[in-house]
């Protein structure tokens, strides 16, 4: 998955988004949007906090979730499992990285 470079200077240029900012960059429905949020695949810094703030990385998680919402036509559910096999891609890639790295 590659990110737009206007989407990483806007990551790069605020640490943390609120609530609506993450809904309307997602495109989902904020009812879909509180489906990820219960099933853990979107965590907001304070879960009990009146206002919701998330880490500006939950943007791309939500744009993620947004095209596989509308590509595979799936729910809540089923897309928090998706981007949980998602991140554990990207980790793996980034230890398949480090470790060929130190190979030479």
């Amino acid at each position: 998955m590659s990110t737009p470079i206007d989407d990483a200077l806007y990551l790069d240029a605020i640490a943390e988004v609120t609530w609506k900012e993450l809904v309307g960059a997602s495109g989902l429905p904020e009812s879909e949007m509180i489906e990820l949020v219960r099933y853990g695949a979107i965590v907001p810094r304070d879960p009990d906090a009146p206002t919701w703030t998330f880490e500006a990385r939950w943007l791309a998680v939500a744009k993620t979730a947004s095209r596989i919402r509308r590509d595979f036509e799936l729910d809540a559910h089923a897309v928090s499992v998706v981007l949980c096999y998602v991140e554990r891609i990207q980790r793996l890639e980034d230890e398949l990285r480090a470790l060929r790295a130190k190979l030479g």
